[in-house]
């Protein structure tokens, strides 16, 4: 009886299949021709789908890649903030702005204004140099602090009549000529006291032991050249007074580096006032 039953249930589905096979056919021949069928349909509906789905993907693609590059030329808010903090402490620190180097402020680097003018120039440090009041007040702190410390003062020394006597070739008398002055000085003894200095036409001459005075004397003081001369003239008898560029190096005062007309003054030299010694034959140039 199983196996009936089960030859029964097999012609059933059997029968069911071919009535859905011939529902078919007959459906065929009465569709126009040209016409889809419902499997078309069903694949242009699944190609209408996929054609949608990859247009939506390179949308979405699009549109990432376009996120990233806006994130990539956009300003992240922290840059914003880091941009900010810096201006915030470039204006916190400058003005009062401490000095100049070749016009740019050295410590934010603006570029030197009418209004940051006041200062003084320090022409014999560097060309380009110019220091605030603030900026000057804290280098002689700092060396009178060095300068006590190796138990020293600042001595400020003249040139003409006090270290060296010059005069012009021309301003030279016969009788000078006959003695030979001239002769003596044009050997330009590295040892000697007598110099020509040809590009100025001048002859100088070293005041007697001036060369001992300067070696006990820089065991004791910082050494600095202030003379009313011009810059080439004080460069010149500097080479001559310190060969070895070891008393004076850089502090070589002219007129050009004076801040009043005629007068000179310790503004110019970065060692406080109270520890100055100023050694010079002509006492109402230093009416400040």
């Amino acid at each position: 009886l199983s196996s009936l039953s089960e030859d029964d249930d097999f012609a059933d589905i059997l029968d069911a299949e071919l009535e859905l096979a011939s529902a078919a056919d007959s459906a065929s021949p009465g569709e126009p021709p040209g016409s889809p069928s419902d499997e078309e349909e069903e694949e242009e509906e699944d190609l209408v789908v996929e054609l949608d789905a990859v247009g939506q993907g390179s949308n979405k693609r699009r549109r990432l890649e376009e996120h990233h590059q806006d994130q990539g030329t956009a300003t992240r808010p922290e840059e914003d903030a880091i941009a900010g903090s810096v201006k915030d402490a470039q204006i916190k620190i400058c003005p009062p702005h401490p000095g100049f180097f070749g016009g740019l402020c050295f410590r934010c680097g603006k570029s030197q204004d009418e209004e940051d003018v006041p200062g003084i120039a320090f022409g014999y440090i560097h060309k380009v140099l110019r220091l605030g009041t603030s900026e000057m007040d804290r280098l002689r702190g700092s060396e009178v602090k060095n300068l006590l410390r190796e138990r020293k003062l600042v001595l400020i020394l003249d040139l003409d009549h006090t270290l060296i006597n010059s005069t012009r070739l021309h301003d030279i008398s016969s009788a000078e000529m006959d003695l030979g002055i001239q002769s003596a000085a044009s050997k330009n003894d590295p040892d000697g006291s007598l110099f020509t200095l040809q590009g100025m036409h001048m002859l100088t001459k070293l005041r007697p032991f001036v060369r001992k005075f300067l070696e006990e004397a820089s065991s004791m003081f910082e050494m600095y050249i202030y003379t009313m001369g011009d810059k080439a003239y004080a460069v010149e008898i500097a080479k001559l007074l310190d060969p070895g560029n070891v008393y004076f190096d850089s502090k070589v005062i002219s007129n050009a580096d004076c801040t009043q007309r005629h007068q000179k003054g310790l503004d110019v030299v970065l060692g406080a006032d109270s520890v100055a010694v100023i050694l010079d034959d002509t006492e109402y140039v230093w009416q400040k």
